[in-house]
């Protein structure tokens, strides 16, 4: 949490001075909230990206944008169709917006369409990091060309499209970074195996990048959030052991979640919460560890996957977007 606000002591000196215990109960509620909400971004009056943003959690997100008043909400997808309904829904709501098919992984398509982005729009200024795919496949499956699909647009397209919109960030001294990593950037299940990867190097990427700006001093905000399976089309079939503990996510909860979290300046999220304590279980041996894990059902989980494959041997559908 940040400093203290001038203008926010101002606002609320005067009724502490004049209140008694409960007021100064509310006050402090209200002084917390405020320095939060200083430490986050709020989405009203703010340009929105977000790839990934014509399907699932991506498109729900950018609704949300929509109903808080964002100044507009570009949305970058793969499949046109689903670009140009949610363009639509979103100009229904009276906001601002606007699509472009582009594939993250493909480094010249990225600058060549954060170019028009930046030439129409001026500035991004809170960019969420959606598009993914999935494989859900033993190793000896995947094709060659599965395994560098994922892992481009997995994370390379982070570098790609962060480095598109971060300077203009870094210039302005104000902007806001999210990734959507997975719980599987905490730890490795079986059949996931270059997802895994990719989402562990997701979190990398964001924790460096995190400690980057802030050894400049930057005002740039990050997120990084870890959630469990989410109900999508992405991870249709997958199952969990022990719903209590490790529940599959609704993209509404995920959605409203990460909102309220840029907009409270939060640094990470892990959902359900027992995500975040996978890393406190390494401390011991590593068949415990194990065991532990297969006690939880993580590695059956992707046994029954019917979702959408994308770097399977032969098929090849669109990826999530």
């Amino acid at each position: 949490m940040g400093h203290v606000p001038m203008q926010v002591i101002k606002d609320v000196l005067p009724l502490v001075k004049s209140g008694g215990p409960a007021m100064m109960r509310n006050v402090v509620k209200n002084l917390v909230k405020k320095v939060a909400m200083n430490d986050g971004t709020a989405i009203a009056g703010h340009v929105v990206l977000i790839t990934g943003g014509s399907n699932g959690v991506g498109r729900l997100m950018a609704e949300e944008c929509a109903r808080r008043g964002a100044k507009a909400v570009i949305i970058w997808g793969f499949t046109q169709q689903r670009i140009d309904d949610t363009v639509a829904r979103l100009q229904q709501m009276r906001c601002t917006a606007k699509g472009y098919r582009v594939d993250v992984s493909d480094r010249e398509a990225v600058k060549s369409v954060a170019k028009q982005v930046l030439d129409e729009f001026g500035q991004v200024d809170i960019l969420v990091h959606s598009a993914g795919v999935v494989s859900g496949a033993p190793l000896l499956e995947l094709s060659d060309e599965g395994i560098d699909r994922t892992l481009g647009i997995n994370l390379n397209g982070l570098f790609c499209v962060t480095r598109e919109f971060l300077p203009g960030m870094i210039a302005r001294d104000h902007g806001h970074i999210i990734t959507l990593s997975s719980a599987a950037g905490t730890i490795g299940p079986a059949m996931l195996t270059d997802y895994a990867a990719s989402k562990w190097g997701a979190r990398g990427f964001m924790e460096s990048l995190r400690n980057e700006l802030a050894k400049e001093k930057s005002a740039v905000k990050t997120l990084t959030v870890c959630p469990y399976y989410i109900s999508t089309g992405m991870f249709d079939g997958v199952k969990t052991r022990i719903p209590l503990l490790l529940p599959i996510l609704k993209p509404q909860e995920v959605s409203d979640k990460i909102i309220a979290c840029i907009e409270s300046g939060q640094q990470e999220i892990f959902m359900p919460p027992l995500v975040k304590y996978t890393a406190l279980m390494r401390i011991l041996p590593t068949h415990w560890y194990d065991a532990i894990a297969n006690f939880l059902g993580v590695n059956d989980g992707m046994n029954e996957f019917t979702g959408r494959k994308y770097c399977l041997l032969y098929t090849s559908p669109s990826p999530r977007d």
